[in-house]
């Protein structure tokens, strides 16, 4: 068995001061960017999984093993099948989500005890009539 290695301790540490009420965005944002999550591939092409919520597809990433397996229990694990993930820095999915053609966030450890969510950054166009829409 491959042992996998992720540097996430300091975007964890990040999202329990946000949990205790001490967080600062750009922190928070920092330790992301930083850090180095598992993503979960699907398909014979090994895409990245999504799951779409609310009009935004969210890339699902995990501070570790054990976050991951969390999730793909919850999912209904069987037992036979290959689960294929891929490590990636947050910097590089932020940049990933950011060039997806419909809004995509990222949301780290959904299936934990401390999920959080990296939304994107929707900018608002101005309609014909002058107005925002």
């Amino acid at each position: 068995m491959t042992m996998v290695e992720v540097d996430s301790a300091r975007l964890r540490s990040e999202i329990a001061a946000f949990y205790a009420g001490f967080g600062v965005p750009n922190a928070l944002t920092a330790a992301f960017d930083a850090s180095t999550l598992l993503v979960p591939l699907v398909g014979p092409e090994d895409r990245v999984f999504t799951m779409e919520s609310g009009g935004v597809a969210w890339l699902c990433a995990f501070t570790g093993l054990p976050e991951y397996a969390r999730f793909m229990s919850a999912r209904g694990v069987v037992a036979d099948q290959e689960y294929r993930f891929h490590t990636f820095l947050g910097r590089r999915l932020r940049e990933f989500a950011e060039g997806q053609q419909e809004p995509t966030g990222v949301a780290v450890d959904m299936s934990g005890a401390a999920p959080m969510v990296f939304p994107p950054v929707v900018t608002e166009e101005p309609s014909p009539e002058g107005g925002r829409r």
